[in-house]
């Protein structure tokens, strides 16, 4: 085992080039973090590169809950979501500051054309005891069927004349890239994994057996050899391109499903829970879950064949939505984030639809030491890993003495899980909500605020966030960039995407001394990031959000 390390990215490029590793995961998302913190966790030595930043893909842009996918049992997918289940459990055992218990209320609408008609509601109860027998009861707590008065006090924007009594059972959320941030920061510093975003794989090399002996990766320009023994293609809807560099010709694995979701106040849901809202023209249902001030609706299920990089989200996406709830009033005008994000499904052959293929994960090892993770879903994100590592560590063979042959994860409790309880039950708010996203490191925010009083002022207006968490971002999290601060250490712009461009060149003057930016290079990351913003907007067709005065005046300035 390497032993503990930093989350330093200069350290870390260095250390690419001068160490030898074991294995060297491809993708940073949630499950390539889990990989490296599974590998160095059994005692490989483990290197991690993304070619952009954590959690930039799929795995920043999900429904942000960990849950069984009560959906998969009406699949027959019975295993997945006791799995799912289980790892549900874990999660919130080992990052009870990230993973947060919610209650989800399914309501039971009568009438012509709903998907969940009264009359099949007993049968409906009983896939609820099936969730609850398969390990949801887990949570402590077991479904219930209420009235459709108490519905009503849940969520008072659905129609009354509709609703029967309806049921409520429990599940959880979490905030996605910052799981997948503090996966890879524990692999890191508890681990000694060697750690970097901005680190795109551009060659893999092989010894006269055809066994992987190196890769390359470019870094700021530079390429990089990197000696390694396997690798772990973790690069989700781009694995296909990682596997095209390994053998030489495109396998065409991966069919990716887009999934879309929008925000808007919640002062215009009311939902004091999560709702899974039925929608009767397609015979599926989309999530409506609370988040603090606003509330967040999806998502979609479609086949997609665009551009990977960056997907937008349409104005068909956005109606399809707001008909779904158009019972609630909600109009284009109150949507004041979206976000879209690609399932990586494997392929089946079939021409089903992407909402009917498996979430099961498949682990295909090549011949040449590369090992291949697809499919899966968030909350099986450890479990993936798992299965993966033992494919490196049957690779490996007999040179893995004195590594694991087991996964080390099951009970390992991530950064910030110690000392998150008695900052969470704090009085001040803003010491609450720095608890839910840092656990016990918000003492490490705290510092910087308390040294410096203007860190302490809101970093977007309307939002929570101070702008210590920016300046912590740099020094300890990799953040490189205006836009990885905004999307991914913060959630500015899925929660207010105009008041966060608003905000971009403040927090661009902010972080520059902390990157040695010049004032130039600054005010240009702020003008990419609104550019990215407004493509975002114009994409979907939605009018410029009604915005805070602190941040009109950002944007004027």
């Amino acid at each position: 085992m390497i032993g503990p390390g930093w989350f330093d990215r200069e350290d870390a490029l260095r250390r690419l080039a001068d160490d030898p590793f074991d294995v060297l995961v491809v993708g940073a998302g949630i499950t390539g973090a889990g990989v490296a913190l599974d590998a160095a966790s059994r005692g490989l030595r483990t290197a991690l590169v993304e070619r952009d930043d954590f959690a930039s893909g799929t795995s920043s842009k999900s429904s942000k809950l960990a849950h069984g996918g009560l959906r998969y049992l009406q699949q027959g997918e019975i295993r997945l979501v006791y799995q799912a289940l289980h790892e549900r459990q874990r999660l919130r055992h080992n990052a009870p500051h990230l993973v947060k218990m919610l209650p989800f209320l399914l309501p039971v609408l009568t009438g012509r054309g709903s998907v969940i008609p009264k009359k099949l509601s007993r049968a409906l109860g009983i896939s609820m005891w099936m969730y609850d027998l398969t390990g949801g009861a887990r949570i402590g707590k077991l479904h219930e069927r209420i009235s459709a008065e108490k519905t009503l006090e849940h969520m008072p924007t659905l129609p009354a004349e509709k609703l029967a009594a309806s049921y409520l059972y429990y599940d959880a959320t979490v905030d996605d890239a910052r799981l997948t941030l503090t996966v890879a920061r524990t692999a890191a510093i508890e681990f000694g994994a060697v750690v970097a975003n901005g680190a795109s794989l551009v060659g893999i090399d092989k010894d006269d057996q055809g066994q992987v002996c190196g890769a390359r990766v470019l870094a700021d320009g530079k390429e990089i050899i990197i000696r390694c023994r396997s690798v772990v293609n973790a690069a989700g809807v781009w694995s296909d391109s990682v596997r095209t560099i390994d053998e030489g010709t495109d396998p065409d694995s991966i069919r990716p499903a887009k999934g879309v979701h929008i925000t808007v106040p919640w002062s215009k849901i009311r939902n004091d829970v999560a709702v899974v809202v039925p929608v009767p023209k397609d015979k599926r249902a989309v999530f409506v879950v609370p988040w603090g001030d606003l509330t967040y609706i999806g998502t979609t299920d479609t086949d997609y064949d665009g551009p990977l990089d960056d997907p937008q989200v349409t104005e068909e996406d956005v109606q399809y939505l707001l008909d779904a709830l158009s019972f609630t009033g909600i109009t284009r005008e109150d949507v004041v984030g979206t976000w879209a994000g690609l399932r990586p499904l494997v392929k089946s052959g079939g021409t089903a639809k992407t909402a009917d293929l498996s979430r099961r994960h498949k682990v295909n090892p090549s011949p040449s030491g590369v090992v291949t993770i697809t499919g899966g879903k968030l909350t099986t994100y450890r479990e993936m890993a798992a299965d993966t590592v033992d494919a490196i560590v049957e690779h490996l063979g007999k040179t893995a003495d004195g590594v694991s042959r087991r996964s080390q994860t099951k009970k390992l409790k991530l950064r910030g899980a110690e000392g998150y309880e008695t900052l969470a039950g704090d009085a001040d708010p803003m010491i609450a909500h720095l608890a839910d996203r840092y656990g016990g490191e918000a003492a490490t925010v705290l510092a910087l605020a308390d040294a410096d009083p203007t860190l302490r002022e809101p970093l977007v207006a309307g939002l929570p966030y101070i702008r210590a968490e920016a300046v912590y971002a740099v020094r300890y999290e990799m953040a490189r960039s205006v836009d990885d601060i905004l999307s991914r250490r913060t959630r500015a712009r899925l929660l207010a995407r105009d008041a966060s461009a608003a905000a971009a060149q403040s927090v661009a003057m902010l972080i520059a001394p902390l990157l040695g930016l010049t004032n130039e290079e600054a005010a240009q990351q702020a003008a990419d990031y609104r550019a990215a913003a407004e493509l975002e907007r114009t994409s979907a067709n939605l009018p410029l959000s009604a915005l805070p005065d602190a941040a009109l005046e950002g944007l004027q300035g």
